[in-house]
């Protein structure tokens, strides 16, 4: 295994491009939903006006010159080369902080906090409040190889993390993360915690209930977020546990498709008030989904699913690292305090968030810098 790190570079080949273009021409659509809202799925209008716009309009070129514009890199860790995201700040005071995306996710999601969190004063914040920024493309996401065996879970993504953070030189850091990155983040804070200073997460899915008496209000709003979710919203999730292979050919040869069932998550997940493009914009939506058709990870991201709900379940971890919360309200479950002192034992920051949902720096990107300069500031 080598340590070497390589400089990386976005540049999508003009055939991957011409052939999407051919396949989004060549759609066959099926009939549009028997209802007015979104109950049925993604609406066939909107699929087939954003599939038309990404055919005719979006311009990957410059999206992809965008992107670049953050140094970005590959390592082999684990026998798996890694993409990340590394831009160091200029300050003296900063911190190395690592930054986790989830599923239906990537790197994407955080291109609006990277320069205000590496180059705060001319952000709005003050020198103390830089960072060190570290952002990987999960395994089998992305610009980051896919598993050729089993075994890449949640505890082996956070040791990997750990190497890349040393490798880089950083002999402690910060971690942060929502969704599958909650999940990273969280073992990273068990399985390193003589590296990690701290760790600010977003969602807390691994935590059981435990209602004594009657549900308070935090209680109750979580309780009807986890009825929800089990009702109308995991069907994804237990395909991409059970069957992801299944599952993939389908998402790998439509883009269409891949793109219809990641979209429709931004309009269940986000604080959007009814459509995903009253939070984010049409082009920053199609960034994230070419993320996977480009790379043709529809199937190597699912199975992050099966190895973590499939065969073999994962041990929980006791997490004594200092510890942030911040709350969205239109979080799929909201996290409860109170459901979370058994395993995560030092939580010192709680916020309740005024708005916001399932991708925190993507949809409120002001709000997550100050509340990531906030928490991490106070262990400084």
């Amino acid at each position: 295994m080598t340590t070497a790190v390589s400089p990386f570079r976005i540049s999508v080949s003009d055939d991957v491009l011409e052939d999407l273009r051919t396949r989004l021409r060549r759609t066959r659509w099926p009939e549009a939903e028997l209802v007015s809202d979104w109950s049925q799925g993604a609406p066939l209008k909107w699929i087939r006006e954003v599939c038309r716009y990404w055919d005719e309009d979006y311009d990957w070129r410059a999206r992809e010159a965008q992107l670049n514009r953050f140094s970005q890199f590959t390592t082999e860790i684990d026998g798996l080369d890694i993409h990340f995201i590394h831009v160091r700040s200029k300050h003296p005071e900063a911190r190395p902080l690592i930054i986790t995306h989830g599923w239906p996710g990537s790197v994407v999601e955080f291109h609006k906090v990277i320069e205000p969190l590496t180059d705060p004063t001319a952000h709005g914040g003050n020198a103390e409040d830089a960072f060190h920024v570290v952002c990987p493309s999960l395994p089998g996401f992305g610009f980051s190889a896919k598993p050729a065996v089993t075994g890449w879970g949640v505890d082996r993504i956070a040791r990997a993390w750990a190497v890349l953070m040393e490798r880089l030189g950083y002999g402690s850091y910060f971690a942060q993360g929502g969704d599958w990155g909650s999940a990273v983040t969280t073992a990273i804070g068990a399985l390193d915690a003589a590296h990690c200073g701290g760790i600010h997460i977003t969602l807390a899915m691994g935590t059981r209930p435990n209602v004594e008496g009657q549900p308070t209000p935090e209680e109750t709003r979580a309780l009807e977020g986890i009825k929800y979710y089990a009702d109308w919203d995991s069907g994804y999730s237990k395909q991409q546990s059970t069957r992801p292979q299944t599952l993939g050919y389908a998402l790998t040869d439509s883009p269409s498709g891949q793109a219809a069932w990641i979209l429709e998550k931004f309009w269940a997940w986000t604080d959007c008030d009814g459509h995903p493009e009253n939070i984010l914009g049409r082009d920053e939506l199609l960034d994230n989904v070419m993320l996977y058709w480009v790379t043709a990870t529809a199937t190597s991201s699912a199975r992050l699913y099966w190895e973590s709900f499939g065969p073999k379940r994962r041990t929980p971890h006791t997490i004594t690292v200092p510890t942030g919360v911040a709350v969205f309200p239109k979080e799929i479950v909201t996290p409860v305090r109170k459901w979370m002192t058994a395993s995560f034992t030092n939580i010192q920051h709680w916020s309740e968030m005024p708005k916001g949902g399932h991708f925190a720096a993507f949809e409120q990107p002001e709000l997550y810098i100050a509340e990531v300069r906030k928490f991490f500031g106070s262990l400084r």
